[in-house]
């Protein structure tokens, strides 16, 4: 009976608490979903604007106008479903920079020898700090690995950069 008592007792207890990391949900502070909502006064003119930073990110990913209160001198205040709107257009702008970055450098051509052999040349560019490179690589159609050599990573990628590298024996270009 005693630890039944002692168990109720902290478990209303608890529920006076608030939790360390609780998130904000306030009208210019919104978090929630590994975001935090921001709004700001837009530095470029009299209106609002709304900064969404990722959990753990120094920089916001998205800064964007917010729109203006009945006051027309307030901003709106941040809500659920504005928020989750701006959680949704954040992570979309995080995804297409990703699939830029990625199509930066990661570059491929095909190409067909002589012979007839369809040839994939791949390239991904390494973007280290010190000493950034490429590394080319050939595929057959079967998906076998033809050849691989490092390179720079300004190398240009082409048809006719690949079928030289092809014919040249695969040496480093």
């Amino acid at each position: 009976m005693e630890q039944a008592e002692q168990s109720e007792q902290q478990g209303q207890h608890d529920d006076h608490e608030e939790p360390e990391d609780a998130l904000i949900q306030e009208d210019r502070v919104w978090q929630g979903q590994g975001w935090t909502a921001r709004v700001i006064k837009n530095e470029d003119d009299d209106g609002w604007a709304v900064a969404m930073i990722k959990d753990g990110e120094p920089e916001p990913a998205l800064v964007g106008p917010w729109t203006m209160g009945r006051d027309k001198k307030n901003p709106k205040p941040l809500d659920i479903s504005a928020f989750h709107t701006l959680v949704k257009t954040a992570n979309e702008v995080i995804r297409r920079h990703e699939q830029q970055l990625h199509a930066r450098l990661h570059k491929s051509v095909r190409v067909v020898t002589d012979e007839g052999a369809a040839i994939t040349v791949k390239m991904v560019i390494t973007p280290d700090e010190d000493e950034p490179y490429a590394t080319l690589t050939a595929v057959d159609e079967y998906g076998d690995e033809l050849a691989s050599v490092r390179t720079r990573p300004d190398f240009r990628l082409s048809a006719t950069s690949a079928t030289e590298w092809i014919e040249g024996g695969y040496r480093k270009p």
